[in-house]
């Protein structure tokens, strides 16, 4: 069926609730309302308030009670509304579900999947367009995976659920209902630590995540016209970062250029640019990274001055071409 972004992980979810009596959602206005981005619409009617929780505006308690859920054998799905709404959460996330099988040697497992809407891109106040991924992807104990299209959403959350540890589910909220694609709820999921090639290519690779993805596959598609060929590697894993997936690309290609729309100054851009270089490869050109200016997100109007785009991968490859 040909869906958006919201409806995969919509489809996702229902699927993981009647697969596990175990799973349950949870959240602020996830049930009555089915979310502030109807990602939940329809499952507290099918599967009843005990399964789909609504919860008070209290990130903390979210995800306080979702750890204790997870010690005690149940699979909760918890949604924080917006990335710019989690730090309260980060206590428990990092402290506790993060750490519990390593605290208990192995006889407690936390599987948690925290669902995170974040990046800019829908006009929204600051605390609503977060990308500070790069925060969660340091801290060890947790995964972090970062959906680009309603086929990743549907197979890497389905794989999240399944994790028997905590799993951080970004997704993008300018494509929540701005791309469709095929997808078949035949309950397959993608492999979580592994990065995903949506286009080969011989003189660039374009290493990105997220909502950026679609920016890298637009730019390479308007690239080509002009007869330069470039390889999309799209993350999806943050932690564990498949790196071998990334180097045999840049190791074909000799060039390399980064794009995430968090911050450039400690973006998790930086993190695969160092493996790259401490990798030995010998590059045709200089590494390039496409980012965010090192400022807050601002408001609506010039929002759009803040995010890279299309315009900004295609510059980039072209100067790298252009260093060669």
């Amino acid at each position: 069926m040909l869906i958006t972004l919201v409806e995969a992980v919509d489809l996702a979810l229902a699927r993981a609730l009647r697969e596990d009596e175990n799973v349950v959602v949870l959240g602020e206005d996830v049930g009555r309302n089915g979310g502030v981005f109807r990602a939940t619409v329809g499952l507290r009617e099918q599967f009843g308030p005990r399964r789909v929780l609504d919860t008070p505006l209290a990130e903390n308690l979210i995800a306080g009670i979702s750890v204790g859920m997870a010690a005690q054998g149940l699979r909760p799905v918890a949604e924080i509304q917006f990335f710019g709404f989690i730090y309260a959460a980060l206590e428990h996330l990092i402290s506790h579900a993060a750490r519990l099988r390593n605290r208990t040697r192995g006889r407690l497992t936390c599987p948690l999947t925290v669902r995170v809407p974040f990046g800019g891109g829908i006009h929204a106040p600051e605390h609503h367009s977060e990308s500070t991924e790069a925060l969660l992807a340091h801290i060890p104990g947790l995964k972090v995976v970062a959906v680009s299209s309603p086929r990743t959403a549907y197979g890497l959350l389905l794989a999240a659920i399944r994790d028997p540890d905590p799993v951080i589910v970004l997704e993008p909220e300018r494509l929540y209902r701005s791309v469709k694609e095929e997808v078949t709820d035949n309950g397959e999921a993608l492999p979580l630590g592994r990065c995903l090639t949506w286009r080969e290519g011989r003189d660039v690779t374009l290493v990105s995540w997220g909502a950026m993805v679609q920016d890298c596959l637009n730019a390479a598609a308007e690239l080509e016209r002009g007869g330069i060929s470039c390889e999309v590697i799209d993350v999806a894993s943050l932690r564990p970062l498949d790196m071998a997936t990334i180097l045999d690309s840049v190791a074909a290609t000799g060039r390399c250029v980064i794009v995430h729309e968090a911050c450039r100054s400690g973006g998790f851009g930086a993190e695969i640019a160092a493996r790259i270089a401490e990798s030995g490869l010998e590059l045709i050109a200089p590494l390039r990274r496409v980012a965010a200016p090192d400022v807050i997100v601002p408001y609506l109007k010039l929002e759009p001055l803040y995010l890279p785009d299309t315009a900004d991968v295609i510059a980039a490859v072209r100067a790298v071409m252009e260093d060669a």
